[in-house]
């Protein structure tokens, strides 16, 4: 582990896929930090020039209670300073905001602390996390942000360390390890502190994990409780923990075949709020492992508590209730998404409720004393259900969506959700959600030679087949029915207010104000005010690379500021085969932070000019190209992108050298030798034949490129352009 209170620059650099980093920060003098006790956070709504915890207050509606910046101004914001990170990997922080400073966690679980009105650096911390941890997460190596309790920082790091830090200094006070290194779990969530307690979750149920949550001690790191998402072997009998009693009355019926061996998932990796009202915790559990429910639990039961939310006594552990928005989850319909707590007036009678869209499309209304659900509507088109029987709380599921035997179907919404993890914003002036929204169907079809290999991608389900097309009119008509939206939605109604439509999904999380204004970056590279009760956009900033992150405001002095941070990155970025915008080496992410009459500029942007197409000489068979376009998609282009095409934040393989080189090939993925780099060897799972199918396969995707390419410069030349 690493932390600075001086300057510094480190450059590294290696053959073949490497990627630049580099790292800067400046000396500051040792002061007390985070001074936050029970009491701040209880109350942090009475403290709105500050940004205590993730979603702003215990309520998490990322709601800033300021309007010197409103729509009568907006238009004057400027930008007041930034800061330049070392990685152009994706950044998906909220940072937080205490008495002046500001605490961000970038990718690779990386920690700095900034003065919050000049963005002088205070000290930075890097944890070290191995670079073929990196394999592991699913959607890159990013990282939500921090919990702040009695001078101190918790973060949980990619690699599954709590680590609490020194506010003042950036010195770890203590670390724990949350999970079996051995296994393929992540953390990229943000922690949670309540009552003295830090709670934490994780990833990693596409790999084949068992998903919990976990309270520990903020002074000393000790853990408190533990609760288990879905039952464990029964061979093994209870685990001793807060959820045996639940997992044993209402899970373990609902689960059918030998679905530990497999995980199981549910894993908790990123919705955790207190009620304070309640004093109850409510937690979002992910989707099963692997994904098809005919392999993971032989076609049968609800399996408890996947794509659920799950109210827990924060003090024990112990279950109160229950929603299972996507009984017998087959297209990883995670229920992870953002949770809000608001009262609303429900037939005339306001009511404690929590609000959540989460992936399967629903935007539900539920009652958070009793768990019952009062509304859910769709927000986006779905083909898997027309809508939900009231009197069961159930989806109404459609015919033929859940691929079984060796039918496909497309389904809408899909794997990327109709949400993620982007933060969702609530205004209690217009009564309005902000909710970043997307329309990304999929192909699914059940792979009947699934056999689960342990921390390898296991879906069990065909990837191969959403890759894109080889032909650039394809390409472009498939990339055009993805759609992204804001949309301002009406809990009480249950229906759209108005949206800013976008040309491509993945766009940034949203905050609210109370000078009537909601802010969101896009994928595009543009951050945005809009009019909350219009959606007229307001004011907007060339961020230079895709923003993802959710948005903050916060006051120093008598000045409003509002921060985001970023860099395109996660799970859309790295795996899609349908890159926003033209292919380019994405720029280092950047905290952003600006105000009224801010004056600073960024640097432009030069791109590097990207490597030509490489393709292999060799001639390879049908037969080795298809098994390698099986293996690749399947395990590689989660990465690297589907059909090989790199949206620039990792490795082009087409344009490797490693690709025209049999040996090198090999000495890469199934050598390892650029483990350290984060290019784990596939050793274990493949052989060297399977690899060398899957340099077929890229090879193809090559040419494709290279003609591509080709053309793109005849018609630069016949332009003049």
């Amino acid at each position: 582990m690493k932390f600075t209170a001086g300057a510094s620059v480190l450059a590294l650099a290696g053959a073949l896929w490497m990627v630049p980093v580099n790292h800067g920060d400046a000396a500051s003098p040792r002061r007390t930090g985070a001074s936050v006790d029970a009491a701040r956070l209880a109350n942090a709504a009475s403290e709105p020039g500050n940004w205590m915890t993730h979603g702003g207050t215990y309520a998490e509606q990322r709601y800033a209670n300021l309007e010197q910046i409103n729509t009568g101004n907006a238009a004057r914001l400027g930008l007041a300073w930034s800061y330049d990170l070392d990685t152009n990997r994706g950044q998906e922080a909220t940072p937080l905001v205490i008495d002046g400073v500001m605490y961000t966690t970038t990718a690779w679980s990386k920690v700095v602390a900034l003065d919050a009105a000049t963005g002088k650096v205070k000290w930075t911390f890097d944890p070290e996390v191995p670079k073929d941890r990196g394999h592991a997460a699913c959607c890159d190596v990013v990282n939500r942000g921090l919990a702040a309790y009695d001078g101190k920082l918790f973060l949980g790091a990619l690699d599954g360390r709590l680590i609490a830090l020194d506010a003042a200094t950036g010195k770890p006070v203590w670390t724990t390890q949350t999970f079996d290194k051995s296994q393929p779990y992540t953390i990229t969530g943000a922690p949670r502190v309540v009552k003295g307690r830090v709670l934490i979750g994780n990833g990693g149920a596409e790999l084949g994990v068992r998903g919990y949550i976990t309270a520990y001690d903020a002074e000393t790191g000790k853990k408190a409780w533990r609760f288990y998402t879905i039952p464990g072997d029964p061979a093994k009998g209870p685990d001793g923990e807060a959820s045996d009693e639940v997992l044993k009355a209402k899970a373990g019926a609902s689960w059918s075949g030998k679905y530990w061996q497999a995980g199981g998932g549910g894993t908790v990796w990123d919705a955790i709020v207190y009620d304070q009202e309640l004093d109850r915790l409510y937690i979002g559990v992910g989707n099963g492992s692997p994904w098809n429910h005919q392999v993971r639990s032989e076609g049968k039961g609800d399996n408890l508590f996947l794509s659920s939310v799950v109210a827990l006594n924060p003090d024990t552990g112990k279950y109160i209730w229950h929603y299972q928005g996507t009984p017998s989850e087959t297209w990883d319909f995670t229920q992870t998404q953002p949770i809000i707590l608001a009262t609303l007036p429900i037939d005339g009678q306001p009511r404690k409720v929590l609000m959540q869209a989460p992936k399967n499309g629903f935007f539900y209304v539920i009652d958070r004393e009793t768990g019952k659900l009062i509304s859910a509507k769709g927000f986006v088109p779905q083909t898997w259900t027309s809508g939900v029987d009231m009197a069961t709380g159930r989806p109404i599921e459609v015919d033929g969506q859940r691929f079984r035997k060796d039918a496909t179907a497309l389904v809408s919404p899909s794997a990327l959700g109709a949400h993620n993890w982007h933060p969702m914003a609530f205004s209690p002036k217009t009564g309005l959600v902000y909710l970043p929204a997307q329309e990304v169907p999929f192909a699914y079809q059940n792979d009947p030679k699934y056999v689960h290999k342990q921390g390898a991608w296991n879906i069990a389900v065909i990837a191969a087949i959403n890759a894109p097309p080889n032909d650039a009119a394809a390409t472009r008509a498939t990339r055009a029915i993805l759609k992204g939206q804001l949309l301002a939605w009406d809990p009480v109604k249950q229906k759209e207010a108005w949206r800013v439509q976008y040309d491509g999904p993945w766009n940034g999380g949203a905050l609210a104000t109370a000078g009537n204004l909601v802010f969101q970056g896009n994928a595009k590279g543009g951050f945005q005010a809009f009019d909350a009760a219009t959606g007229k956009t307001m004011w907007s900033f060339d961020a230079q690379t895709g923003v993802v992150a959710g948005p903050i405001s916060f006051k120093v002095g008598d000045t409003q500021y509002v921060a985001v941070m970023a860099g395109y990155g996660g799970a859309y970025p790295l795996s899609t085969g349908y890159p926003d915008g033209p292919q380019r080496i994405q720029p280092n992410g950047r905290v952003l932070v600006f105000k009224l009459g801010g004056t600073a500029k960024l640097p432009p942007y030069e791109a590097p000019e990207l490597a030509p197409a490489n393709p292999p000489t060799e001639t390879f068979t049908p037969a080795q190209i298809a098994l390698g376009g099986s293996i690749f998609e399947g395990n590689c282009g989660i990465c690297h992108g589907a059909g090989a095409r790199s949206s620039g934040l990792v490795p082009d393989l087409r344009r490797a050298s490693a690709l025209a080189d049999r040996d090198t090939w090999a000495a890469v993925v199934h050598g390892g030798i650029l483990k350290d780099q984060g290019m784990v060897s596939f050793a274990k799972w493949f052989s060297k034949d399977e690899i060398e199918a899957v340099r077929a396969y890229v090879g193809v995707q090559a040419k494709f490129l290279a003609t591509e390419d080709g053309a793109k410069l005849a018609a630069k030349g016949s332009t003049g352009k």
